[in-house]
């Protein structure tokens, strides 16, 4: 029987590697390195760098002056090869991270879970680490398997935790409920 390595589910394409992948994140071991690895920021788009640009204020009491002074001069958006993406210091972490016993953490996602944001994190922080690429005009969702990322695997591994069940919050909000459900379907059926 042939094995295809990219999948529909209605109008998107999705990477074998994201239906076969188990996956539970736990920021106790891997301390946020997602945060801080790599060279470009979290993809976003633009209602979500003008959201992020309005949300420096309210985070002044969170991020580091180092961050804030970085933010006043160059940002917090910043495009590279036609795509957005949030900015990072020294090409590194990002620019709303703060650290607090020993983890990085995202200041807008902790202003919003104490009400003071009316979003949190940007879509593209929340499916990590699925990534959304275009192939065919169509949204074509991979998997990104960082090395930072291995306690997550084996724990997923460990509690049979399938990646896309991890990610069922963000999933939804990007494409739906009945598309999620069509996603779920499809697993349970191969």
């Amino acid at each position: 029987m042939l094995k295809m390595s990219v999948v529909s589910i209605g109008e998107v394409l999705v990477d074998r590697a994201v239906l076969d992948a188990r996956f539970s994140c736990n920021l106790d071991l891997c301390h946020g390195d997602c945060c801080v690895e790599g060279e470009l920021g979290a993809p976003i788009d633009d209602r979500e760098a003008r959201f992020l640009e309005s949300a420096v204020e309210p985070l002044r009491s969170m991020l580091p002056e180092r961050n804030l002074r970085y933010i006043r001069r160059h940002g917090c958006a910043e495009v590279y090869q036609g795509n957005l993406y949030t900015k990072t210091i020294d090409g590194r972490e990002c620019v709303f991270v703060y650290h607090e016993n020993g983890k990085a953490l995202c200041a807008v996602e902790t202003a919003w879970k104490k009400g003071l944001l009316d979003a949190t994190k940007p879509l593209s922080c929340r499916l990590f680490p699925i990534r959304v690429r275009k192939k065919f005009g169509l949204d074509y969702l991979v998997y990104e398997q960082h090395t930072m990322c291995r306690d997550a695997r084996r724990q997923g591994a460990e509690q049979d935790v399938r990646l896309i069940d991890f990610l069922e919050a963000p999933l939804v909000e990007k494409y739906g409920h009945d598309w999620y459900m069509s996603l779920k379907e499809f697993v349970a059926s191969i």
